[in-house]
């Protein structure tokens, strides 16, 4: 039985959509996890059950993070934040993965602090799954890091590539680069760059530039960009989903197609993938939408769960430290 520790007080709608989540997935999933809900006893037991189901638990936190507040400064000055005390117990091993929809900053600045960089990592990065005409594509990263290196964005490549076999049992997952346009020679320095990073590494199958209008249709299984670039493409995503579900409903006889509504709904909806998987850390810490209903965060739970059984951060490790050696293999041969 995988252990999950959820933030119990981060997110619009905690205590309750977190407590929900939590009460669902143990329900739907029975013996797979337990969840501990960090957070106030008080206001956590107002809405829990006299009754816990087997499977939930609760563990003590004074404090939480707000959104205004600077991320570094927040998890020093508030140790007994539901986000510090959650990742402390991952990081002590009394739970195997945490999950939050508190302030992607402050989640990520405390995941690097308290869990530490895998070997060879130098950004963490969020992997995002947007829906597409084919199977879902993971979009590395979905706003962690605003500037980056060409080498970020190839560590990007290998830890989306990595965690889309965790999570859809992908052998060989297609790798693109985000661009302007399809040829090798398109964008700015940087891109070109990582373009000959990305071709040149025997470990990815990559697939070369993919343009916007290409993520759709399934072009790959992995985009790389930056957080700035991916963070703006997740949110536009977001609208022109519920756009078009809300344009579909209004056209549309409810009566007539109320299936067909129910499974576009279902494809665009970003609460059925539940949460990012904050990629490069040692440990599975998995971000949510501050939004985040309850269906929202059960779906998360099972994507944690998901991680931790099929070893996704030890597989990354193996990975990066193939890469590292390959690197080493380049320089020398560079040399010569």
């Amino acid at each position: 039985m995988h252990r999950i520790a959820l933030d119990a007080m981060g997110g619009d709608g905690a205590p309750r959509a977190m407590i929900d989540g939590a009460l669902s997935a143990v329900r739907e999933w029975p013996g797979r996890f337990s969840v501990a809900l960090v957070g106030d006893p008080g206001r956590l037991k107002a809405d829990l059950p006299e009754d816990l189901p087997d499977g939930i638990g609760i563990v003590p936190a004074s404090e939480v993070v707000e959104m205004h507040e600077s991320p570094v400064r927040a998890i020093r000055r508030k140790p007994d934040s539901s986000i510090v005390v959650g990742l402390d117990l991952l990081q002590q091993g009394t739970s195997d993965a945490f999950i939050s929809a508190g302030p992607t900053g402050a989640v990520m600045a405390a995941s690097r602090f308290l869990l530490g960089m895998l070997p060879g990592v130098e950004r963490p990065a969020v992997g995002t799954v947007f829906p597409t005409a084919g199977e879902p594509t993971l979009v590395v990263d979905g706003g962690a890091n605003v500037d980056t290196r060409p080498s970020h964005l190839l560590q990007f490549a290998h830890l989306g590539s990595v965690s889309m076999r965790a999570l859809l049992g992908l052998e060989h997952p297609r790798v693109g680069l985000l661009n302007v346009g399809a040829e090798p020679g398109k964008g700015g320095n940087r891109v070109v760059a990582t373009y000959r990073l990305l071709q040149e590494d025997s470990h990815l199958n990559f697939v070369g530039n993919v343009e916007g209008h290409q993520i759709i249709t399934g072009a790959c299984d992995v985009l790389v960009c930056d957080g700035f670039v991916g963070n703006v493409l997740l949110k536009f995503y977001e609208s022109v989903a519920g756009f078009m579900s809300g344009m579909l409903e209004r056209k549309l006889d409810p009566a007539v197609c109320r299936e067909a509504l129910q499974e576009i709904r279902l494809a665009l909806d970003y609460i059925e993938y539940g949460g990012a998987p904050l990629l490069g850390v040692n440990g599975v810490s998995v971000i949510c939408h501050g939004a985040s209903p309850a269906r929202a965060i059960k779906n998360a739970i099972r994507v944690a769960s998901t991680c931790v059984e099929t070893g996704m951060v030890e597989d990354m490790a193996a990975d990066l430290s193939s890469m590292s050696r390959t690197a080493r293999v380049w320089r020398r041969i560079r040399r010569r």
